[in-house]
């Protein structure tokens, strides 16, 4: 490992990962007058490569794309893309407000395509804090590429942004399989890629409750005649959900929900946070629609080799010489059940990466008593002040003291704003309301209120909304 090459660059923010949010705020910062940075591991941006199925479409309305939710004008937007590879009448006429997957994943990599603070193949190492200069240093080490060589690079910045994603999970019984016989057990992140192997034993469980579930199971129902393999989807939900996305209910990815529910305790907050698992880790209605017409439509013509199991709850998941014998807890009525499959596929979540390279500046973070990360309003993890506990100098407020250092997240606080953390449409919002705390203006609009209900006590007034 050669040593470290330091830029003289001072840069106003370093961000690490390059996902949609991180993508969207590199966008969205490129025409103001900021030097920022962006690192990433990968050689190029994907976005659930192993999901891209054909005809998949994404969970919200196309606006939810990198910028127009901040920058309607933005060159940047899911429209002008459409319009610069001749789509835009097309998709006029589809006259449908959710893209393809695959539409969004070539919209990302154009956006990626033209900026220039991207750097891709940079593995971040550890993150440092002077106090002296206020400056923060990242080390990445660089892999190596026909048209550069391996080695280490530092970066100096006034701030940081962490968009590093999440990571696939798996519950403790199939995280014990995948240790004993990884060959009998895979994550949808990987479906794509291992599709065949999942089918190899003549039997497959789909676990799981989501959409990627309900997306694989079709997938697999759909082929079943061509490759025979039975299909069984088990599920701990008392019912295949279906995703609850009424208008009202919507508002709860606003802004001031967002403020309502980071001023709760934390208790109150994970309650709520688990009691509403179905405002966005449901399926959607048309998905569970077209699964009950294709067994449906397959029953007609032969019997579906298929089971569809709720409220059944794995405990344990044992590899053998036949496949895998699944325990299982039906919650409703107490009984316990064993299956016997082949192969599985893990419709099973992700979960918040916890960052090592953060451990040299641990000291600075703020943390819950649990140890997750205490997230202010304004997106930010650090104890460096600058603002009040609430992130910022008035509630709702997004602007801060300019140039200050300071740590921010992306898509780490849904313990601590609620539901709106992962939500696509909420990602221009973050960014700009990051940017204003960047440049101590408001760069971008900030809406403080857009719904119509109200979250918490409130007095009445006259106050009525346009």
């Amino acid at each position: 490992m050669s040593t470290p090459a330091a830029e003289e660059t001072v840069h106003d923010l370093v961000g690490v990962g390059i996902g949609p949010f991180n993508l969207g705020l590199a966008a969205l910062a490129e025409p103001l007058e900021l030097d920022c940075v962006f690192l990433d591991s990968g050689e190029e941006f994907r976005w659930h490569p192993g999901m891209m199925l054909d005809g998949a479409t994404i969970q919200v309305p196309f606006m939810a794309d990198l910028v127009t939710m901040a920058d309607p004008t933005s060159k940047y937007s899911f429209l002008n893309w459409l319009k610069q590879v001749g789509r835009l009448y097309p998709f006029y006429i589809r006259e449908d407000f959710h893209a393809l997957r695959a539409e969004f994943d070539q919209y990302y990599r154009w956006v990626a395509g033209q900026l220039n603070s991207l750097r891709w193949g940079r593995t971040v190492e550890q993150v440092d804090y002077d106090a002296e200069s206020d400056l923060f240093t990242v080390t990445a080490l660089r892999e190596g590429s026909d048209m550069e060589g391996s080695g280490v690079e530092t970066y100096r910045a006034h701030s940081l942004v962490l968009g590093i994603g999440t990571e696939a999970f798996l519950p403790a019984p199939l995280r014990e399989l995948a240790e004993q016989a990884p060959e009998r057990i895979r994550h949808t992140s990987r479906f794509l890629d291992e599709r065949q192997q999942a089918l190899a034993d003549g039997s497959v469980a789909v676990i799981g409750s989501g959409q990627s579930a309900a997306e694989v199971y079709l997938e697999l129902l759909e082929s079943q005649p061509e490759h025979g393999a039975r299909l069984e989807w088990i599920t701990r939900s008392a019912r295949f959900q279906p995703m609850e996305d009424t208008r009202l209910t919507l508002e709860m990815t606003s802004p001031e929900y967002a403020d309502h529910f980071h001023g709760l305790p934390t208790p109150r907050r994970d309650e709520l946070l688990a009691q509403q698992q179905t405002l966005y880790k449901g399926i959607s209605a048309d998905l569970v629609d077209r699964i009950y017409e294709a067994l449906y439509r397959h029953s007609a013509v032969r019997a579906v080799d298929t089971a569809l199991l709720t409220d059944a709850e794995v405990t344990s998941a044992v590899a053998g010489p036949e496949g895998v014998e699944l325990s299982l807890h039906h919650r409703q009525t107490g009984q316990r059940s064993r299956r016997q499959v082949g192969q599985i596929i893990a419709a099973t979540g992700y979960r918040p990466r916890r960052p090592e390279f953060l451990a040299p500046v641990e000291p600075l973070l703020r943390r819950l008593p649990d140890g997750r990360l205490d997230v202010t309003r304004d997106y930010r993890i650090d104890s460096l002040g600058g603002s009040d506990e609430n992130g910022s100098r008035e509630q709702g407020d997004g602007a801060g003291e300019a140039g200050r250092g300071r740590i921010f997240v992306q898509n780490g606080e849904e313990h601590t704003h609620g539901l709106s953390a992962p939500d696509l449409g909420m990602g221009a919002y973050r960014s700009a309301r990051i940017l204003a705390s960047l440049t101590g203006r408001e760069v971008y609009p900030l809406e403080r209120r857009i719904a119509f209900q109200d979250f918490g006590p409130a007095e009445q007034t006259q106050e009525t909304r346009a």
